[in-house]
């Protein structure tokens, strides 16, 4: 009877082992691969918006960012850039503000608004006010992108990281990742680089 005690106890400890690696892995956000649950966040322009709206869209560039970190604040024009290249190809930009205004004062929703205006923003620049969406993607930075492929209905993760390999100097670009990668993707080929270590501001919650 002792031994059978014993058995259960070890069976209890290993179920609560297993449920707690789970959830510790599920916190960590998506990897390669993953299919991706629709998003839907409150753009600039007051209208709510989802993936499910882009009914032609091959994939998209998700992009955390915000209006203050130095490292965002230098990607604007590649962000720009990025979105006039691949819209018209299937893979527009989506980008999420995850920073809670509470913690960084100048990230809030009508800074946003002011921000989309006066650098001509041509993609949504969506608000993540329950710090849920940011979570859910595992990003730890801004800028953190995330190119997202549909497949069989679903959008499935093909890149995590960064823009390229100079995200505070434009100019001093040598490897262009998230270029490749869409652009890997379009011709119908495997994403060369598949990840890379985002660099920029911690995301402030």
């Amino acid at each position: 009877m002792k031994k059978l005690k014993n058995i259960a106890v070890v069976a209890v400890y290993a179920l609560v082992a297993t449920i707690g690696l789970s959830s510790f892995t599920n916190s960590e956000g998506y990897g390669i691969g993953d299919q991706v649950k629709d998003v839907k966040l409150k753009n600039v322009d007051g209208k709510m918006v989802s993936m499910a709206d882009y009914k032609d869209a091959k994939g998209f560039i998700v992009i955390f960012t915000c209006n203050t970190c130095p490292y965002a604040v230098a990607s604007e024009d590649r962000i720009i850039a990025l979105d006039k290249q691949f819209k018209g190809q299937g893979y527009p930009v989506i980008a999420i503000n995850p920073n809670d205004p509470a913690v960084q004062p100048d990230d809030t929703f009508e800074l946003m608004q002011q921000k989309a205006k006066d650098k001509g923003f041509t993609f949504p620049y969506l608000y993540d006010e329950s710090s849920m969406v940011y979570a859910q993607f595992g990003a730890k930075k801004t800028p953190h992108v995330y190119l997202l492929q549909k497949e069989s209905g679903a959008m499935v993760v093909k890149y995590i990281g960064a823009i390229d390999d100079s995200v505070r100097d434009a100019s001093g670009v040598t490897k262009t990742y998230l270029e490749d990668a869409v652009n890997a993707l379009i011709a119908g080929k495997e994403v060369p680089v598949k990840e890379t270590r985002a660099i920029g501001c911690s995301v402030k919650v």
